[in-house]
């Protein structure tokens, strides 16, 4: 899922071509005659192609174009997001791409929809990761975030036992983002968001056990996917690479 790195100097104007490691991760991304690619160079550097050739072994890329600074953030966001309705999902992902996420799970709350009630309106989420790869496309990221499976409520609390700072959108009480942000400055962030219910206080009091500080983004009731995506931009403002 990382950035396609080749093993050469990058020159504009310049076909170049790859095979092994980097061929699959164009073939990871979906990538096809014509379609357009970040490639990194050994120095970092970032270079925009379009591929030129493509066969079963090999592919050639022709470079139009150089960044004049690294496409990803230094901010690793993991977006927990409790599962919306309708075309919510896929909007969240597609924008918290496009903003430098680094990894969405979805997860069930007790007052969001289940996967399989979901998935019985409309058959969607084999599309997540699809949709994230074609936000990288669209933004000229380097690397495509992971997109992992609708787990529960109490199991993304276990994925966050590491290190970093841990935040839960809550509109009743939380605390003041900006405050909490300068007092607990991380390049490592959980974000989790919760569904049009909110979070019960249960829920919030688990969250808590487990480390995460409930912050409010000012006086109006977001949509959830609104707070989401809100929520990744101020994040790369503060602390990342929106200025």
């Amino acid at each position: 899922m990382d950035r396609i790195v080749i093993d050469q100097k990058i020159h504009i104007g310049k076909e170049i071509l790859i095979e092994g490691p980097p061929l699959e991760a164009l073939q990871f991304q979906g990538g096809r005659v014509g379609c357009l690619v970040t490639l990194s160079d050994p120095e970092g550097n970032d270079f925009r192609g379009r591929v030129f050739r493509l066969s079963k072994g090999k592919a050639s890329i022709l470079i139009f174009d150089a960044f004049p600074s690294p496409t990803e953030s230094s901010l690793e966001i993991i977006l927990l997001q409790a599962l919306p309705e309708k075309e919510r999902m896929e909007l969240v992902i597609q924008k918290s791409t496009e903003l430098g996420v680094s990894t969405v799970i979805p997860f069930k709350s007790q007052r969001s929809i289940s996967l399989e009630e979901r998935e019985g309106r409309q058959k969607k989420a084999h599309r997540w990761q699809g949709i994230a790869i074609k936000a990288v496309q669209q933004s000229r990221r380097a690397k495509v975030p992971r997109v992992e499976e609708c787990r529960s409520f109490n199991e993304v609390l276990e994925i966050c036992k590491g290190d970093g700072l841990k935040i839960l959108l809550w509109e009743r009480e939380g605390k003041n983002l900006k405050n909490i942000l300068r007092e607990n400055p991380s390049h490592k962030i959980y974000v989790m968001v919760g569904p049009e219910g909110g979070f019960t206080e249960e829920e919030v009091r688990l969250a808590k056990d487990k480390g995460f500080i409930p912050v409010k983004l000012g006086q109006r009731i977001l949509r959830t996917e609104t707070a989401s995506i809100t929520l990744m931009a101020i994040l790369q403002y503060e602390l990342g690479d929106l200025s």
